[in-house]
């Protein structure tokens, strides 16, 4: 990924000294980056990798998928809190997850602690478990393991 960004710069760079202008300006250097784009685009397989701006896309739609999700629980946190009888039943439940490894597993418990209504109480020492606190276990429960694929699936589009 570093080698087809960093060939892409050099792209640009070559683009803005060789273009026909007396002075350097800003879009010559973007006119080049976006040319230096579909070419790295084109020679991305002669890399083994996948493109290197894929993973930016799909860093993106974390930070949007984790925007709505955000959005929704609170909205039922604050059904809960508005309404006159608190009928909530909290409880800890325990989720299981495919993803590996430090960053992976680290960004899904703040992803979901971020969210409101649910907090991750434990994470057990292979990474694989997770001990998780809903405020409304009997309601949001599926909710929460929803959101928890959605991410896990976002996550392994970034990372992998």
């Amino acid at each position: 990924m570093p080698a087809q960004f960093l060939l892409n710069v050099f792209i640009a760079v070559l683009w803005t000294l060789i273009s026909d202008e007396t002075e350097l300006k800003f879009t010559t250097l973007v006119t080049g980056y976006l040319v230096g784009i579909v070419i790295v685009f084109l020679m991305h397989r002669f890399f083994g990798q996948r493109f290197y701006l894929t993973r930016f896309f799909a860093l993106v739609k974390l930070i949007l998928i984790f925007n709505r999700e955000l959005f929704h629980s609170t909205i039922l946190v604050i059904r809960h809190i508005l309404s006159p009888k608190i009928k909530i039943k909290p409880g800890i439940f325990k989720y299981e997850t495919v993803l590996k490894g430090e960053w992976e597993v680290t960004a899904l418990a703040l992803l979901l602690t971020l969210t409101p209504g649910s907090v991750v109480m434990e994470v057990n020492p292979e990474g694989d478990t997770f001990y998780i606190h809903g405020m409304d276990v009997e309601e949001s429960k599926d909710m929460l393991i929803t959101s928890l694929g959605k991410f896990e699936k976002a996550i392994m589009e970034v990372t992998r």
